[in-house]
């Protein structure tokens, strides 16, 4: 599982995805999100605007990638 390093101590869902290179574009992540493709530790998050924290996981397509904080 690849880790990608945020620099403050947590950063949005659709911010990640987009420094993660898991989706090209904001307008991406909304579709995404809304369409339930995206899970946070396991649990299928709608919400685009959430939290993520260093340690937590993000799920996409089967592709996942875990928050890791300098």
């Amino acid at each position: 599982m690849d880790e990608i390093e945020i620099r403050d101590q947590s950063i949005r869902l659709g911010q990640f995805l987009k420094l993660a290179n898991l989706i090209e574009s904001g307008a991406d992540a909304k579709a995404v999100i809304a369409d339930e493709m995206v899970s946070v530790n396991g649990d299928v998050e709608t919400r685009r605007g959430r939290q993520l924290q260093g340690g937590d996981v993000v799920e996409l397509g089967g592709v996942s990638v875990r928050v890791a904080v300098r």
